[in-house]
């Protein structure tokens, strides 16, 4: 065997021998020392054989000067080449260390929610970066959007069953982040079946998801607290849900004593989910939808005199990235602007955003000049965000991705 390259090497010392890969020399590992969970692509040394290591592999992170930093998970093909997994060197990263992680989520959801349904892993804020797993029930759907947890997904399956029990485990393989780790699309049932939409209870609501062929996972469960205090502004109110998907926000303001919900998408099969959902709940009567593009509905109703008590919009990420920040923005702006005058004097506007690009003082003023521009005056009554089962890392604004305003307007 060939002597191993300065830059990658073994330590005898470990009980599990992993590749060491160093930071540049121009590089500091301070923000790394400090809790960073990311380290990009231009500050390792990425030699010949560093580039060789298969997508997935775990390594072991040092500073130029030989200074240890931890275990990560190494893509050399992703901007985020490496991903923090263990500050612990001489840990290994096996089907116990999955378990004593996940087992560590486990409890804080337990002690959280009354019922199984939440977001169990949250990626890098549950110390599992680039993975994502939500529980509906006895079913679990697993996004792995980082090599490592694609190339180890049996075993993270395995260690998902041994802590919760469910019996049901989905892979849902897409999404823009896969793409970004050079990884396929691909959804499929590792364990167990699924027949048909699975039944959510959340807020006094049911809520049909589509495991297999929804957004996402198959629902926004990092909305609940949101929808929560939506519903105690919606009694005796018309609601407009605009985005609605599987109709998030207009089925919680109908439990919460909502006169009527219309929700809008571009979605026939989430409408229809929606409406399912409204039926299972016990309140089919009091709900609408209508299929079309979010802006001209919004400009059809009120081309057409309607309004509402409470207007919803939770649209899709307009700024998925920086570079779409300012299309983003405008974005936001005219969703606000739009949405403001469907809103009946002492009513409430309330607007979300899942951008992580548009901060929330960015969000913040692109809806108030919206709503400025509608000739409205309005104050703003709550700031919300994920719920707790979607825990944010501190040294990490993407995982605080999700802002909810609500406005009372005169």
């Amino acid at each position: 065997m060939k002597n191993p390259s300065p830059d990658i090497t073994s330590d005898p010392g470990s009980p599990t021998t992993y590749p060491v890969v160093k930071m540049r020399p121009n590089k500091s590992p301070q923000r790394v020392r400090f809790g960073a969970p990311w380290i990009f692509k231009d500050e390792l040394v990425l030699d010949r054989r560093a580039r060789k290591l298969p997508a997935g592999s775990i390594i072991e992170l040092t500073a130029n000067d030989g200074e240890r930093l931890g275990l990560c998970a190494f893509n050399p093909e992703s901007r985020i080449s490496a991903r923090m997994l263990e500050r612990d060197v001489s840990a290994i990263i096996n089907a116990a260390w999955l378990q004593t992680r996940l087992q560590r989520a486990f409890d804080l959801r337990a002690r959280l929610y009354d019922a199984p349904f939440y977001r169990l892993v949250h990626a890098e804020a549950d110390g599992l970066p680039g993975l994502i797993i939500d529980r509906f029930g006895d079913v679990a759907v697993i996004q792995p959007n980082a090599a490592w947890a694609e190339v180890r997904i049996d075993e993270i399956a395995a260690a998902l069953q041994a802590v919760t029990g469910v019996s049901t485990i989905v892979k849902n393989g897409t999404g823009r982040a896969r793409g970004l780790e050079g990884l396929p699309e691909e959804t499929l049932v590792l364990k167990g079946e699924i027949t048909g939409p699975v039944p959510v209870q959340m807020n006094g609501a049911t809520y049909m998801a589509d495991l297999l062929g929804g957004q996402k996972t198959g629902l926004f469960l990092d909305q609940r607290d949101n929808h929560a205090l939506t519903a105690k502004l919606c009694k005796d109110a018309d609601v407009l849900d605009v985005f609605a998907h599987v109709g998030g926000f207009g089925l919680a303001a109908l439990a919460g004593g909502a006169k009527s919900a219309l929700a809008v998408d571009g979605s026939a099969p989430a409408l229809e989910l929606a409406t399912q959902g409204a039926v299972a709940s016990g309140f089919g009567d009091r709900f609408t939808t209508q299929k079309g593009d979010a802006f001209a509905v919004m400009t059809e109703l009120a081309e057409a005199g309607r309004s509402f008590g409470t207007v919803i919009c939770d649209p899709p990420a307009f700024a998925p990235a920086k570079p779409a920040l300012e299309a983003g923005l405008r974005a936001y702006e005219r969703v606000a602007r739009m949405a403001a005058k469907l809103v009946r004097p002492g009513g409430f506007l309330i607007l979300c955003s899942c951008s992580h690009a548009a901060d929330l003082a960015r969000f913040r003023e692109a809806c108030i000049r919206g709503i400025g521009k509608s000739g409205r005056v309005a104050q703003l009554i709550h700031t919300g965000s994920a719920g707790p089962d979607h825990p944010m890392h501190v040294h990490l604004a993407e995982s605080g991705y999700l802002k909810a305003l609500f406005f009372r307007l005169s």
